[in-house]
């Protein structure tokens, strides 16, 4: 008997249907040979620290640092759980093959490897790894089953990850705690909430102490078209006063009319992080609430596997374009001109040497209406844009005029869409990068009367933090980066991986470190002071952390012994607990959790992302 066990029941049950295992039995599905089993996530755990230690159950400074020996896992303890993983036990014990069917993923590796290690199994283990659960791919990948050795890595980095976040969450949140928590709270510190925190209090504190500085703008309308000043801002208004007196009088000369062709190429394929940013940024939606919209499409066999952060396909995926396009049945008047001729192979959307675990996401080809409206509104952002990724490039031109007014030169530039390409799929949206100004013919030497007019303004602080700005904080280790070849190259050095930073930012919500205040996101008294108290920086710099995380890929990709980094954790948590325990006392403001003004808000963000999202 072959048994195989994945992530949760649904899945299971997709698995067995293609499977032919169809007899209902208690905690599995059997026939045709398989029994088909789940977990439902974590059925294990790391060790607590009284499970090494007696003396570790009470928090006290003399204790600390906590460093186990070598760390262990247990089942948790709660009835559900303990009754599965007997019958899994059971059934790993009588079987002839196992064949681990988790989650395509670190995550998904570690959760079942700790199953099959807390069974003590010793029977040969072999590997299903999917990106969307159709019938067509399970199939596949059972006739490609690999052996459970080629992903030791894989579970090698996830271990790393969680182990370095057991030492270091479970040492600093006791030190910060008894050092400044009062003895009246818990003071949660983390490898990856403590940077993103840190990100959110410093753009914060620079806001709150940003000191507003006047400048001066000068422009002047010409033929209804209004040209900026090609030497800038003034800082004074002595120096613009005798600019603008110079050009009052004169006429408006035009010098110079440039226009370039160009081609603007379609926007990439999703990954989840630029999925939550494009869904929070137009539906309001949060990372969190995205992660959850996109896992039930992947589950519905709508979407492939949604924790991924590539932006791309592999070449082996081009020949099945074609069916996949023809699946998705609302949008076949965008589709039918993309299946008369050869679909186009870009490099921008096919590179093999960008791909890892899994490639972009993407519609999988099977369509049905069982969506929420939530649902819907997020399929419609993958498939537009899959769809759009195999049409021609947009042709625009851009063109730049030069005019001159008493010697003192002015300039404007405008966009012309000539062939809309990728566009037309969206028509009734404009681009949030678009700043198109409509520009009428000029002639060279041209001249007549124009209006000047000098504007006095301020230099204006930083935007606070959305989710979707923190998101993209998260990724490039604090650096803001709207270019996406450097954001792409800065993936490696990314505080969090895509599959966890929703999770890291609600955690901060729940602690009430940070507040939301509609779109924007605040931080609390606590969670300033918080920071404020962490004297050591690589506790709360994100680029520091997300060294870390590239350690942690390495680990994944064989080019980083996992031991090399548990020498550097430890020694960085023992460091970490000599500076606290020596630094001076004080004590941190709580803020009390207000939870039904919370939800009151959640409610609020829902009922207006459904609102813009049916315009």
């Amino acid at each position: 008997m072959k048994v195989c066990i994945a992530e949760k029941p649904s899945v299971a049950k997709d698995i067995a249907q293609v499977l032919g295992a169809t007899k209902r039995c208690d905690g599995y599905i059997e026939g045709n040979g398989y029994q088909v089993t789940w977990t439902f996530g974590h059925l294990c755990t790391l060790k607590e620290p009284h499970d090494y230690k007696p003396e570790w159950k009470p928090w006290r400074m003399s204790e600390l640092p906590m460093i186990p020996e070598h760390f262990g896992i247990k089942l948790i303890d709660e009835q559900g759980i303990i009754k599965q993983f007997k019958i899994i036990e059971r059934l790993f014990s009588e079987a002839d093959e196992i064949i681990n069917c988790g989650d395509a993923g670190q995550e998904g590796e570690v959760i079942q490897r700790w199953v099959l290690q807390q069974t003590k199994c010793k029977k040969l283990v072999k590997r299903l790894w999917i990106s969307s659960l159709t019938e067509e791919a399970i199939k596949d990948g059972f006739d490609h089953l690999r052996g459970s050795e080629d992903y030791d890595k894989l579970y090698a980095a996830g271990c790393a990850r969680a182990i370095g976040d057991w030492l270091l969450g479970m040492n600093a949140t006791r030190l910060y705690s008894l050092k400044y928590g009062n003895g009246k709270a818990v003071l949660s510190v983390g490898r990856v909430q403590t940077p993103t925190l840190a990100l959110v209090v410093n753009r914060q504190l620079e806001i709150e102490n940003f000191v507003p500085q006047p400048y001066w703008e000068l422009k002047t309308k010409y033929k209804d078209v209004v040209f900026q000043l090609k030497s800038g801002r003034f800082t004074n208004v002595e120096d613009a006063q005798k600019v603008l007196d110079i050009i009052k009088d004169k006429p408006f000369t035009i010098t110079s009319v440039e226009t370039k062709n160009g081609k603007e190429s379609s926007p990439r394929l999703f990954d989840l992080t630029s999925l939550q940013v494009e869904c929070n940024r137009k539906f309001g939606y949060s990372a969190d609430e995205t992660l959850k919209i996109i896992q039930s499409l992947y589950e519905k066999k709508l979407t492939t596997y949604p924790r991924v952060d590539t932006t791309y396909l592999p070449t082996d995926v081009y020949s099945k374009i074609p069916e996949i396009l023809k699946g998705i049945t609302p949008y076949q008047k965008w589709i039918e001109p993309l299946l008369t001729s050869k679909i186009r192979k870009s490099t921008q959307v096919f590179n093999d040497k960008k791909i890892t675990d899994h490639h972009a996401i993407i519609p999988t080809g099977k369509f049905h209406k069982n969506f929420t409206a939530e649902e819907k509104w997020v399929y419609d952002l993958i498939t537009r844009r899959f769809i759009a990724a195999f049409y021609p490039d947009c042709n625009v031109a851009n063109t730049v005029v030069e005019g001159i007014t008493g010697d003192i030169e002015f300039r404007v530039s405008g966009k012309q869409i000539l062939e809309p390409g990728w566009r037309v799929l969206f028509e009734n949206e404009k681009n949030q990068d678009d700043t198109e100004t409509v520009i009428p013919e000029f002639i060279v030497g041209e001249s007549g009367e124009h209006i000047p007019d000098l504007a006095e303004k301020q230099t204006q602080p930083p935007k606070y933090f959305t989710e979707a700005s923190l998101l993209r904080a998260m990724e490039t280790a604090g650096k803001m980066v709207d270019n996406e070849d450097i954001r792409d190259a800065m993936k490696e050095n990314g505080i969090g991986r895509p599959s966890t930073r929703a999770n890291i930012i609600e955690t901060l919500f729940k602690r009430r470190y940070i507040v939301r205040d509609k779109k924007r996101i605040i931080a609390t008294p606590t969670g300033i002071e918080l920071i404020s108290a962490i004297d050591n920086e690589l506790l709360k710099s994100a680029e520091l952390t997300g060294r870390w995380e590239r350690k942690m890929r390495e680990i994944e990709k064989g080019t980083y012994e996992m031991s090399t980094f548990m020498v550097e954790l430890r020694q960085m948590v023992a460091d970490v607990v000599t500076q606290v325990k020596s630094a001076q006392r004080r004590s941190i403001t709580i803020v009390e959790q207000d939870t039904k003004n919370e939800e009151k808000t959640k409610q609020k963000t829902t009922k207006k992302a459904t609102k813009s999202a049916s315009k």
